[in-house]
């Protein structure tokens, strides 16, 4: 039988412990937006901002106007989404959620206290009860530590789509220019087709154009006014899909494209081991494996807490008039007649298997994404340094031989017009390649986890183990 003097000490350290266990986790700064920070400057070399005050609200919007003051790069495209994209900005709420349900867990209940006060003539009856929730003070470490894997699993998929939204701009601004480009071509042989078609209609006013060859030339000058009208409007259309994602609106929407998209690289790399890197790099690989251990654990609190759902521990305190005060302590707990805890453990368990099949699913995925954006990135290369090598430049000289045939009077005139429409072509040809390769490319860094390898990486052969349950 302890002391009262004892007991009342034990109940001090006892209180001591549950405010140091339920009082040590606080909310942070930036609320693990570091680990967004982090990947947006190591994978895209951008800069990645959560605008949560007024202050940086405005220093963003400075920045985007700085950017938007020179012709947009990608590159500075990339980095007005980064600041600028509000999708991407809400998807960041996410990280302050999930480190609210970690604090949360980390901290006990409010203890219960109850108060009863009852009278029965000249007798008063007063009852104090002070409770507490003892299951939750044991499962207190492990229920952390769950929720401490979910909040890294969380920072690690607002950084994936972050790496996406940036992909998606890339692929937006491409579309854009490539789009312009066309666009600018198409007015040139529009022009081009209406002094062809003046000129057949005074040929044939003439009597040197058959009524057959002014129709041809007249039908080519209809179909490229009807090019122009579908590439200008394909030009806005893909304008648009880029300024959603930079997030731009009023005077900022003017911004200048270049007028044509970037030069093929002079070399393509060889790229190795490229699933290994794959599978080591991608955020959402990183994020499941989190998740399976993450649900291990959990599993593993169901399966001991099974029996004792209720463990409350709670300190009574009874007086009456005329009688001596009662006290001492009351402990509630469930007995386990009826539900044996085997629906809760199965549960868990089956949304432990299924995220372990979801693991290896991503990873068999990933894998055979990664393979095919190198082929298509491989094939996207040659079709266009063949375009860039061979196609125009042939049509070039075919273009400048029949030039020098029409002025030696050796070709008619309808055969020099039939010949610039075969140039338009692959002029046309050219431009739609070199965009597929730079959309392969940028789906290629995706695919990888945001950025291709490094001349060191590259060079490594040994490939990781695959990811549980794969």
């Amino acid at each position: 039988m302890l002391k009262p003097s004892t007991r009342r000490l034990a109940l001090c350290a006892l209180a001591g412990t549950l405010l140091l266990l339920g009082g040590c986790a606080t909310i942070t700064q930036d609320s693990g937006f570091k680990t967004v920070a982090d990947v947006a400057r190591d994978r895209l070399g951008k800069d990645a901002t959560w605008q949560r005050s007024p202050e940086a609200r405005d220093s963003a919007a400075q920045r985007t106007r700085e950017l938007l003051a020179q012709p947009l790069t990608m590159d500075s495209a990339v980095q007005i989404a980064l600041l600028n994209n509000r999708g991407l900005q809400a998807s960041y709420a996410e990280l302050g959620l999930s480190e609210a349900a970690l604090v949360q867990a980390s901290r006990l209940p409010n203890p219960g206290f109850s108060f009863k006060r009852t009278r029965s003539g000249d007798d008063l009856s007063i009852e104090r009860t002070f409770s507490l929730s003892f299951l939750n003070l044991l499962t207190l470490p492990m229920a952390t530590r769950i929720e401490g894997r979910y909040f890294e699993q969380t920072k690690l998929l607002v950084a994936n789509q972050m790496l996406q939204v940036a992909t998606d701009t890339r692929r937006a601004y491409i579309n854009a220019v490539a789009a312009e480009q066309s666009a600018r071509y198409a007015e040139q042989v529009q022009q081009a087709a209406e002094a062809g078609a003046e000129f057949a209609k005074r040929l044939a006013s003439a009597g040197n154009f058959s009524k057959l060859d002014r129709a041809r030339e007249h039908a080519f000058y209809a179909e490229a006014t009807a090019t122009l009208a579908r590439t200008r409007q394909q030009a806005q259309a893909e304008r648009e899909a880029l300024i959603r994602l930079l997030g731009v609106w009023g005077t900022d929407t003017g911004f200048k494209l270049p007028e044509r998209l970037p030069d093929l690289p002079k070399d393509r790399p060889e790229l190795q081991q490229i699933e290994g890197y794959a599978l080591r790099n991608r955020l959402d690989i990183q994020a499941g494996r989190l998740q399976v251990d993450g649900l291990a654990s959990s599993l593993g609190l169901t399966q001991a807490t099974r029996f004792i759902n209720v463990l409350d521990l709670g300190y009574v305190r009874n007086s009456k008039s005329n009688e001596p005060r009662e006290t001492g302590y009351e402990i509630g707990i469930e007995i386990p007649l009826f539900d044996w805890g085997g629906a809760r453990v199965a549960r868990a368990q089956s949304i432990y298997m299924q995220a372990a099949d979801q693991l290896a699913d991503t990873a068999v995925r990933a894998r055979s994404e990664v393979r095919e954006s190198y082929v298509r990135y491989q094939t996207a290369y040659d079709l266009t340094r063949h375009y860039r090598d061979e196609v125009v430049p042939v049509r070039k000289r075919i273009s400048d031989e029949m030039l020098l045939r029409y002025n030696g009077m050796l070709v008619s005139v309808f055969e020099l017009l039939a010949d610039a429409r075969e140039q338009v072509n692959a002029v046309n040809g050219y431009i739609d390649a070199l965009r597929g390769y730079w959309i392969a490319q940028t789906d290629l860094q995706m695919a990888l986890g945001g950025k291709l390898p490094t001349a060191e990486a590259n060079a490594a052969t040994t490939a990781p183990n695959p990811p549980q349950g794969h």
